[in-house]
């Protein structure tokens, strides 16, 4: 039999799960993230379970003190596009407004692969971004000056969809300067399936919903790295509940139900036949599901990275 895995993101549940542990969070939480008023506050309480010294309120604070300084460069009664320029030029140009360090790409983990590289309250202090950190940034501030944005996702990696007042849809690169990219661009540096474009998984802007979601995947990608692939499996259930096509939430499932089985089974067995009757029903199980959450993924159109 193939053991199906995954690697990391910019990316269930079996009959013995403790249903209500998801780690830092219990699943009732999980859930109350769907009911948050903005994602901001969704990234602050999925950024304060995985690293409990975040200081939500202090970054809250701070991005609302930066939103009303976006404000006082944009100008008297500024639209859309001058709101947009204040914004890039007051987190990419240096100046007094940001004390002449401007907020940059991190190219020595430009992923994010590093959790705490993912918390936002760090990127406020080091000025160094990723592609989760940076977009949500942007769309916080943006969100505060009347800009209507959405995060989006393509292979590994996180931008924004921006609508101008006419109606028309602009991607945001903001680990390029937060200048306007093309959909072609994506589909040339980041490879992707047309079936997977078809299919809503990349390139289109993603509902309130949805985001959370994408928001909240941090939770499983951590459960994963503490090896706790029973709450992995829990918090994926809730996102899928609500983004029935993350395709990712469906690799990181996947990848759960793979690292139960290599916990369970395959450290400790080396022959099928000395595996209990009862451990040996639950490892089929595992494995079903590992393999159904992987074909989920590649019939939305995911392909390995």
């Amino acid at each position: 039999m193939k053991l199906l895995l995954a690697g990391t993101l910019f990316y269930c549940l079996a009959f013995i799960l403790k249903p209500t542990c998801a780690g830092a969070m219990e699943i009732a939480q999980v859930e109350a993230l769907y009911r948050m008023e903005n994602l901001l506050g969704v990234k602050l309480a999925v950024d304060k379970a995985v690293q409990p010294s975040t200081d939500v309120d202090k970054t809250a604070a701070t991005i609302a003190r930066m939103a009303a300084e976006v404000w006082s460069l944009a100008g008297d009664t500024p639209g859309d596009m001058e709101k947009l320029a204040a914004l890039r030029r007051y987190l990419y140009e240096s100046g007094p407004w940001n004390d002449e360090r401007p907020f940059q790409y991190d190219q020595e983990d430009p992923l994010g692969e590093k959790p705490e590289n993912r918390v936002l309250e760090r990127y406020l202090t080091t000025r160094r971004g990723n592609c989760i950190t940076m977009p949500i940034l942007f769309l916080a501030i943006g969100q505060r000056l009347g800009l209507r944005m959405a995060l989006a996702e393509a292979p590994l990696h996180v931008f924004l969809k921006y609508t101008d007042q006419s109606g028309k849809a602009w991607n945001i690169e903001t680990t390029s300067g937060g200048g306007f990219t093309r959909d072609v661009w994506y589909r040339e540096k980041l490879p992707m399936s047309d079936e997977a474009v078809a299919n809503g998984v990349y390139l289109r802007p993603l509902s309130d919903e949805e985001g959370i979601s994408l928001v909240a995947s941090f939770l499983i990608e951590d459960r994963l790295l503490q090896d706790d692939f029973e709450g992995a499996i829990a918090i994926s259930d809730v996102l899928l509940r609500h983004y029935p096509n993350f395709a990712y939430g469906w690799v990181k499932r996947g990848s759960a139900y793979a690292g139960l089985l290599r916990r369970e089974v395959a450290g400790k067995y080396v022959r099928v036949e000395d595996i209990p009757p009862d451990l040996r029903s639950k490892a089929d199980h595992w494995y079903r599901e590992n393999k159904a959450a992987f074909s989920r993924a590649e019939a939305l159109g995911w392909l390995p990275q």
